[in-house]
């Protein structure tokens, strides 16, 4: 019996010590699994991220004004006690460049992999929708200015978290011959988009999907 005893107490020695090793490793690769290289139109270039923590201090800020928002984050925390807001953030930023650059590109098959199938669907029709009309719109994604968590929940341990982005962009309207019927190219406009990401925390998967997209008001 003492041997038995000394042998369990070994075994569960060293699945702690695994554990602890395992948790370092991936517990907290709470954005998207890998930092895929940021597709260009060609132009130069044409996305200028810029790190920083204006969007974290501005997010904890707004935190702790709104107490629903407080609540979500906690929700979420509860469901996916891994989740850290700026490696969040860091990920979303990252996922957003690279969408939207996609889609300028009007190629999302290097993007598939983080949208939802309904936002695939839809991004998908507009891309189809903007070829037909013999126009196409050119958009330049210049920089990212702000990343802003404005929502949050949790539900059946599926995490959703919206995501105010900030950016600058170049958009032109240009007719079939390629010539710009519309927009400025030395003009960038401020956009602001949110996005909403989910989880199924109940999952291994650590990656996060882009389930809606819609403008601010």
């Amino acid at each position: 019996m003492s041997g038995s005893f000394i042998e369990i107490v070994i075994f569960a020695a060293i699945a702690v010590v695994i554990g602890l090793r395992l948790y370092q490793v991936l517990g907290r690769r709470t954005g998207y699994k890998e930092q895929r290289p940021q597709p260009t139109n060609g132009a130069g270039d044409n996305v200028v991220a810029l790190p920083d923590r204006s969007a974290a201090r501005a997010e904890e800020a707004e935190a702790g004004r709104s107490p629903s928002l407080a609540a979500g984050l906690t929700q979420v925390k509860l469901a996916d006690p891994t989740f850290e807001r700026e490696p969040f953030l860091a990920g979303a930023r990252a996922a957003f460049e690279m969408i939207v650059t996609a889609f300028a590109n009007g190629d999302l098959s290097g993007v598939k992999a983080l949208l939802s199938p309904a936002v695939s669907a839809s991004f998908d029709k507009a891309l189809a929708e903007r070829g037909a009309g013999g126009q196409h719109v050119e958009t330049t994604l210049v920089a990212v200015d702000d990343a802003t968590i404005v929502e949050a929940a949790a539900e059946r341990r599926v995490a959703r978290v919206t995501v105010r982005f900030i950016s600058e962009q170049v958009n032109l309207v240009r007719d079939a011959a390629g010539q710009v019927v519309g927009g400025d190219s030395r003009h960038a406009d401020r956009v602001v988009d949110l996005w909403t990401f989910e989880r199924d925390t109940r999952t291994r998967d650590p990656n996060w999907t882009l389930v809606a997209t819609r403008s601010a008001a």
